[in-house]
């Protein structure tokens, strides 16, 4: 039986190029940043370059276009289960058979949870401001919330994935302020290629520290872009 259970009208945006960005065109006209985009010019990089200086470029490379690989097949099974309810088969591919089994992994842990989804891969944006794609859009254990699928080399640590709070936050906010909800908890459900599962969620209690950190991260972006511009 599928998850996917309707309730608003999700429109897809489309990516454009325009004076050299990558943008999103919105509904009402207007040309906006991702929430990735603003997180990745906003962010401290000085790990990410010295991870990259010791491995070496070409191996950094190698690392980074495998995981993503196995990281789309993973989210490509997951939508399918949502979709269909049933899981498919990965072929003889041992990258697409090893994200078949992470995403069985997210699975058993996590989507045994989830109530509905009124919507996957949903593209949102705030008026104005931003916009970007989520993964699910939904309800858990009858909360409303938003949900991101990860992989990962290896389990991760709490204090590693502040932005991947930041960005479910910035699609709660885009989300509320839409389709008038009042969204305030989020979910990533994390599976490692060891097939460890890890869950990190955002509750009610903490959402205005992190909608606090997301505002902060966006005013950043936007002076950084009128300097660049003056």
């Amino acid at each position: 039986m599928t998850l996917l259970k309707p309730r608003y009208h999700y429109e897809n945006l489309k990516r454009v190029l325009v004076d050299g960005k990558r943008l999103y065109s919105c509904p009402n006209g207007e040309s906006l940043p991702s929430v990735t985009t603003i997180l990745d010019s906003t962010k401290d990089k000085s790990h990410l370059i010295e991870w990259r200086r010791k491995v070496g470029e070409e191996q950094a490379n190698i690392i980074t276009r495998e995981a993503s690989g196995i990281g789309t097949r993973m989210h490509k099974y997951l939508e399918e289960y949502i979709e269909r309810g049933s899981w498919g088969t990965p072929g003889s591919n041992p990258f697409a058979q090893q994200a078949h089994q992470m995403a069985q992994t997210v699975g058993k842990n996590a989507l045994i949870h989830v109530d509905e989804i009124w919507g996957s891969e949903v593209s949102l944006y705030y008026p104005q401001i931003y916009a970007g794609t989520t993964d699910c859009v939904g309800t858990y254990k009858g909360a409303p919330c938003i949900i991101d699928f990860k992989q990962s080399n290896k389990p991760k640590k709490k204090e590693w994935i502040t932005d991947y709070f930041l960005q479910l936050t910035a699609y709660a906010e885009a989300h509320n302020k839409v389709y008038g909800t009042e969204i305030r908890e989020a979910h990533v459900f994390m599976c490692s290629r060891d097939m460890t599962y890890q869950q990190f969620d955002i509750t009610a209690v903490e959402y205005s520290k992190y909608a606090d950190q997301w505002w902060d991260r966006v005013e950043q972006y936007f002076k950084k872009q009128a300097n660049h511009t003056a």
